[in-house]
């Protein structure tokens, strides 16, 4: 068997046929067995995703595969840009180009293509792709619902504490730049965002928790506190907990999938703290999917702890539950 003739390292793993064209590399070496041509005028290197893959990867790699073909004032948005930044919203496998002016749109199969003027949008290199900012990819969500632009909001902005795993870490967006991102121009779906920005919490560290606190919160029942150390009366640590209510001694705790592998450390904890008199709602995914149920179970503990609900201002507007 002929051994292939080696692609210039230059082209890297995905790359333009015209590119490596001038670089001398010849038509039949661009039609070999081992480049993929995802795309007209492209070729790659990329293995392919299994079939099990999560949606979010294949994207990436099919971002990965047409990003040669796109011009300087075009850029991967919206949804494609989300799962690049790994923002933990559901996708599908399609690719979103934003391009500024009158730029012309690749030529790619499945494209999906918009227009921004450069005051509405930021574009920005991650891992090499040209992508929104993710204050920007934020912003371009707001066809998508409340709750998964705050749960995508919480994840952009978290602040990664002294003390937390990954702590020191910067967020990848503050709650200000991405209110400059909503008020940058008229926006479709800009009430939404407007109201989303209100709900946004920079110590949410999973979009269970984030979608916990708003189940809450369009009950009518008060801001928690988030991810807050909680210490007995002699100053002993405790535990730190998902959200709580300090005023009325009320913990709430998500327990995902995860907990699984902690299920005794967890156990104890939460001995510990309901010995310390509070009360603990453990959240499951079956009563996360029955809001009515889960708020029903919170506002009872609440109301045992002495909670006001006349002394409550609504969070969550009416016109987004």
């Amino acid at each position: 068997m002929t051994a292939r003739t080696p692609l210039p390292e230059q082209l890297g793993s995905a790359f333009h046929v015209s590119e490596a064209i001038s670089m001398g590399v010849s038509r039949s070496r661009l039609n070999g067995s081992d480049l993929m041509a995802p795309f007209r005028g492209a070729r790659t290197t990329l293995p392919p995703e299994p079939d099990d893959a999560p949606p979010e990867h294949r994207v990436l790699r099919l971002a990965r595969a047409a990003a040669p073909l796109l011009g300087p004032n075009q850029f991967f948005s919206h949804e494609t840009a989300a799962a690049a930044w790994g923002v933990p919203i559901h996708v599908r496998e399609e690719l979103h180009v934003t391009v500024f002016g009158n730029a012309s749109f690749p030529r790619v199969a499945g494209l999906t293509g918009h227009r921004a003027l450069p005051r509405m949008a930021r574009r920005v290199l991650r891992d090499g792709l040209p992508v929104a900012s993710p204050a920007t990819t934020w912003a371009m969500l707001s066809h998508r619902s409340l709750d998964t632009l705050v749960v995508a909001g919480d994840y952009l902005c978290r602040v990664w504490r002294d003390g937390r795993p990954g702590a020191g870490t910067p967020p990848l967006a503050t709650i200000g730049e991405l209110r400059a991102a909503v008020f940058a121009g008229r926006r479709i779906g800009g009430a939404k965002l407007r109201a989303a920005l209100e709900l946004i919490a920079v110590d949410s560290w999973s979009p269970r928790e984030s979608m916990t606190r708003i189940a809450l919160l369009r009950a009518g029942l008060p801001m928690p506190e988030l991810n807050r150390d909680i210490r007995d009366s002699r100053g002993t640590f405790l535990g730190c907990v998902d959200m709580c209510f300090p005023d009325f001694h009320v913990i709430v705790e998500y327990q995902g999938e995860q907990h699984a592998r902690t299920y005794a450390a967890d156990v104890e904890r939460i001995a510990r703290l309901r010995a310390a008199g509070w009360n603990v709602i453990e959240v499951t995914k079956e009563l996360l999917a029955d809001p009515y149920r889960l708020a029903a179970r919170v506002r009872a503990a609440l109301l045992a702890g002495g909670w006001d609900p006349s002394r409550t201002a609504r969070v969550l507007a009416a016109s987004f539950t």
